[in-house]
């Protein structure tokens, strides 16, 4: 059905994890607020699996005694297998800090946003889905609503603020010209759930599971859910990965036969006929907001999979993106340098994630053998982990370990040293 209105104070476009935040915030702030999305909901998504600091965010939008009551499966740490298939031993989050925002969730993605985008609607937002933007309107540089089409009705819509959360779609990134990929993470993905593979809950709950292949090209991601399912996913350089290889459920069981970490775990499993596909995900944008419009979540910038930063970015920029939302609404002054005051600090976090990304991907991070080296990082390491990247350790970690980064792979050779124990402490990488 069309909006019930035609202008609101805020459109939010996406119903996903930072739309559903940012509506809902803006929204309980008592601005009228209008959510569109452009596919029914429920409908399924990749990203499972969250990162402990969700917590707060989750804890603001009023929605953590459901999650404690929902049926997700409860993320209590994460494992790393290597190339040869040696595992680590779990690394438990609690080990860190005992509060209960050291475990999280890994999620249904149809069930989960449907929760959040339910939330922003108890908390006062209109919430459409099936409703496409077709386009912005503007008079002269500032954004002043948009063009939507629902039930086959095409209505203008007015707004002081457009808050761009359309995800990788990236609506407004694109139609502006700001959106950039990352050349040197050109990555892709092929991934499918499974019904019956292995499901290890010693600690208390589920562990997400990272899995190098025999030849380190490329990794698995191995995330347990409800309902007995686990979600496999394989990502690696989008070149090598999907050209000239044949088709994705093909490449996608040539890759599994090469990770022994992943491919005993799903021995004997149904795998689902849910295989998806995507690529070159890894981009950020040159301009987080302009008059009248501001972007959050993965319409903002999207790193990469490894460390399921994902849904917790998403929903940590769209709640700090809001603050400056409701601050330009309050004082009616919805210019580029009022909604876009969140990004620097929300910028100098993630480009520590980033670090640690590219260090992943340099294929000699060997994190039991930093951490005996320099003990007194580990708790900064963690704090990336968990989703803490504005702690004031976090920066320091970065003076020793890129030096030391750059001796592993000037010292690389074919053999790979045994380094997946340190004095009894859990590799991370």
């Amino acid at each position: 059905m069309p909006p019930t209105n035609r202008q609101y104070n805020c459109i939010v476009i996406g119903g996903g994890p930072a739309g559903c935040t940012a509506a809902a915030l803006v929204a309980q702030a008592g601005y009228t607020t209008l959510l569109v999305e452009r596919d029914a909901l429920p409908r399924e998504h990749v990203g499972e699996s969250l990162m402990p600091e969700t917590y707060w965010t989750f804890e603001k939008l009023g929605v953590l005694d459901q999650l404690k009551a929902s049926r997700f499966a409860k993320k209590v740490g994460v494992q790393f297998v290597n190339n040869t298939g040696r595992e680590s031993q779990p690394f438990f989050f609690r080990n860190h800090d005992p509060h209960e925002s050291s475990e999280t969730w890994h999620v249904d993605r149809a069930e989960f946003d449907q929760m959040l985008f339910d939330n922003a609607r108890a908390k006062g937002a209109e919430c459409l889905d099936k409703t496409r933007v077709l386009d912005v309107l503007k008079t002269q540089d500032l954004v002043t609503g948009v063009r939507l089409q629902s039930d086959g009705q095409t209505v203008d819509i007015s707004s002081r603020v457009v808050f761009d959360c359309s995800g990788q779609q990236s609506l407004l990134a694109n139609k502006f010209g700001v959106k950039q990929v990352n050349p040197n993470l050109r990555k892709a993905s092929i991934w499918r759930h499974y019904r019956g593979a292995d499901r290890d809950e010693s600690g208390g709950g589920v562990k997400t599971i990272i899995s190098h292949t025999r030849d380190k090209q490329a990794w698995f991601w191995y995330i347990p859910q409800a309902d007995d399912l686990v979600s496999v996913g394989v990502v690696a350089d989008n070149d090598y990965l999907l050209k000239g290889r044949g088709k994705p459920e093909q490449i996608f069981a040539e890759e599994l036969q090469k990770c022994d970490g992943v491919r005993q775990r799903v021995e004997g499993a149904e795998p689902l006929d849910d295989l998806r596909v995507a690529k070159e995900f890894s981009y950020s944008t040159t301009q987080p907001a302009g008059d009248g419009w501001v972007l959050a979540g993965d319409a903002w910038g999207f790193i990469d999979p490894v460390y399921s930063s994902g849904v917790y970015f998403a929903m940590k920029s769209a709640e700090m993106a809001s603050e400056c939302v409701i601050d330009a609404l309050r004082l009616d002054d919805p210019s580029a340098e009022r909604l876009g005051a969140w990004n620097d600090e929300f910028s100098a976090g993630t480009k520590w994630v980033r670090k640690l990304v590219h260090a992943f991907y340099s294929g000699e991070f060997r994190v039991g053998k930093f951490a005996m080296e320099h003990p007194e990082h580990t708790a900064a390491l963690t704090n990336l982990l968990i989703g803490r990247m504005f702690h004031e350790d976090v920066p320091k970690l970065f003076d020793d370990l890129d030096p030391w980064l750059e001796r592993m792979i000037a010292e690389a050779s074919d053999s790979e040293p045994d380094d997946e124990m340190v004095d009894g402490a859990p590799v991370l990488a």
